[in-house]
């Protein structure tokens, strides 16, 4: 199952020099996932803590264990929005079936 994620960073409490140790080793987590395939593409936004990304994951459980408790910076993360995506060759190819199997 692919999802779009759109992830803001909440250093909360964290000074600013334990922020960048934290996303350090987020970073590397998710270079990790990349090489894996969990994460298809991973992008951050310049001049925000915020982070873009494409997922691969089994199952919203699946997603669930990865994003509430596996990633380091997992209690430094505001998920502002997960959308279901599909890859536009599939959808184009119901298309020209119309919706029939």
């Amino acid at each position: 199952m692919l999802f779009f994620v759109n992830v803001r960073i909440d250093p909360k409490n964290l000074s600013f020099d334990q922020m960048w140790d934290v996303w350090e080793k987020e970073a590397e987590a998710a270079i990790a996932a990349r090489s894996s395939g969990k994460i298809v593409n991973l992008w951050k936004v310049a001049g925000q803590r915020r982070v873009l990304a494409v997922v691969d994951v089994a199952s919203h459980d699946e997603m669930d264990q990865i994003f509430m408790g596996a990633l380091p910076m997992a209690h430094n993360l505001e998920f502002e929005q997960i959308l279901p995506i599909r890859e536009y060759d599939r959808f184009a190819a119901d298309l020209k079936k119309r919706w029939k199997g």
